[in-house]
């Protein structure tokens, strides 16, 4: 899967700073980062679902969010049932 980011906003120069910094990261902090990234996301798909869905017990938070990255089938299978959110 192959990601591009748009930073057409950024000056060429910081990019270029930034790429360098990510080249001089230790293999174990880029981990950490990357980690930390994923949390994030999900914290904000639990928040995005949370704000949907006001009186969603923490269970059906979890499926709500599993069911916008999982196949219904798999989410049905895994959690025994799925949302009919939009996905």
């Amino acid at each position: 899967m192959e990601f591009e980011a748009d930073y057409s906003d950024t000056d060429p120069r910081a990019l270029e700073i930034m790429y360098d910094l990510q080249r001089r990261m230790p293999p174990g902090e880029k981990a950490t980062l990357a980690l930390q990234l994923s949390a994030m996301l999900l914290r904000l798909a639990e928040a995005g679902v949370r704000s949907e869905y006001p009186a969603a017990s923490e269970e059906e938070v979890l499926v709500r969010v599993a069911a916008r990255h999982l196949d219904r089938e798999t989410v049905r299978r895994v959690y025994g049932w799925c949302p009919d959110a939009p996905l």
